[in-house]
């Protein structure tokens, strides 16, 4: 196969965002999301990273969102924890992720690892090494009485403070379901409940053999590629966190299987790999806020490469050290990230308050306000909230403002 021409970041830009699903603008669709239609892109994007901040969403709803459009959030939970229709479920992938049930067995050379001490937390290695008559006595509990929080379990233990306060118990179950010996059957609010893998995941899955670790390294590479369209080793290996040595062996391999074509991108330092299924369009038009946990933007040094966008989560810095705020979603206008915004979700007065509001350098302010007001009424109006305010400061507030009239009925 001939090795493709250099790319300029432009071309490399609209392959990345059709791969990711951003084809189209969400807000030209009018038929409804179902189910199939949220199974397709999850499929699509290989997993849906999860986090516990809910201080707009959580995180795992909004990717769906920004690129389907509204749909029923309990669509997502009833595919990640609904009993028999289950199709999606909770493992390591890019951290805590929704991952196709189909895709379990190629995770189960990253759960033997786990089961042996390696890569995983060296403190929850430690800890396993030390600790194994108890989680077993644990895993036996959960066998008997399951599903449980870890709250539940009958000897759960204190939290010990540092490494985020967890309880013996908590770490028991967590090394079980690292090591693939747990699954998530459900959440109580966002407390995932432990099980046996035979009593949630399909029998068909768990009866699919289990590949060798170099082939299903080489299976999520493709994964990872599919929904990068182009991407550097480093991209490749971070989707799915492979370790940088598996990552650089398997990915040769795909290279001369055909499976990876090497390319170069304009003003990139690294070489990349374009996947030959890979769509090129000579135009996107999507309009999108993204959550911090998207996987268009979540490498950051990719997103950088990409949109020319350094973005770092602030919700560790102090108040006063922000730059863009608390929970700043970019927004994805056509080809480029045009703006930021600091979200959150004013659930008793009924309200997505707009904390902040920036705009990216060369952005023309009165264009962005406006198409970033009909998204975040959309938003509003998925969230069930009716009105939008502009309640803080950033060079964009006062177009924004004026774009959404001060404050918006959400009708």
């Amino acid at each position: 196969m001939p090795r493709p021409d250099t790319l300029s970041l432009r071309e490399a830009r609209r392959i990345a965002i059709a791969a990711q699903g951003f084809a189209a603008s969400p807000s030209a669709g009018t038929a409804p999301v179902e189910a199939r239609h949220v199974r397709k892109m999850v499929g699509r994007l290989g997993l849906v990273q999860i986090d516990s901040v809910n201080v707009l969403v959580r995180s795992h709803y909004l990717p769906l969102f920004s690129r389907l459009g509204a749909y029923e959030a309990g669509l997502l939970d009833r595919l990640a924890y609904g009993g028999k229709r289950r199709c999606l479920f909770e493992y390591w992938g890019h951290e805590a992720s929704l991952i196709p049930v189909e895709q379990q067995p190629l995770f189960r050379w990253r759960m033997a690892r786990a089961e042996r001490g390696d890569g995983i937390y060296g403190e929850l290695a430690r800890f396993a090494a030390e600790r194994r008559p108890y989680i077993d006595s644990v895993l036996a509990e959960v066998a008997a009485r399951g599903p449980l929080g870890a709250s539940e379990l009958s000897e759960a233990g204190r939290g010990q403070g540092g490494w985020w306060g967890w309880s013996d118990g908590k770490r028991a179950v967590e090394f079980l379901f690292w090591a693939g010996l747990l699954t998530t059957a459900g959440r109580r609010g966002f407390e995932r409940l432990y099980d046996l893998p035979e009593r949630v995941l399909p029998a068909t899955v768990l009866a699919t053999p289990t590949p060798d670790e170099a082939e299903a390294q080489r299976a999520l590479l493709r994964i990872a590629a599919r929904a990068h369209g182009i991407a550097t080793e480093r991209d490749l290996r971070d989707y799915h966190r492979l370790d940088p040595a598996d990552a650089r062996l398997r990915i040769a391999e795909l290279v001369e299987a055909g499976d990876l074509l090497p390319v170069t991108v304009e003003g990139w330092a690294k070489p990349a790999y374009l996947a030959p299924d890979a769509r090129r369009p000579r135009k996107v038009g999507p309009r999108a806020l993204l959550s911090p946990f998207d996987s268009l933007i979540w490498e950051r040094q990719r997103t950088e490469r990409l949109f020319g966008l350094r973005f770092r989560l602030e919700i560790y810095t102090p108040a006063e050290k922000r730059e863009h705020g608390y929970y700043v979603l970019p927004f994805l206008m056509d080809e480029r990230i045009a703006a930021r915004v600091d979200l959150k979700s004013d659930r008793k007065a009924g309200t997505l308050l707009i904390q902040a509001a920036h705009a990216e350098p060369d952005a023309a302010h009165g264009p962005v306000a406006d198409a970033l007001a009909v998204e975040l009424r959309r938003l509003a109006g998925w969230l069930g909230l009716g009105r939008v305010t502009v309640v803080g400061a950033g060079d964009l507030a006062p177009a924004l403002a004026n774009a959404l009239t001060i404050s918006v009925e959400v009708g």
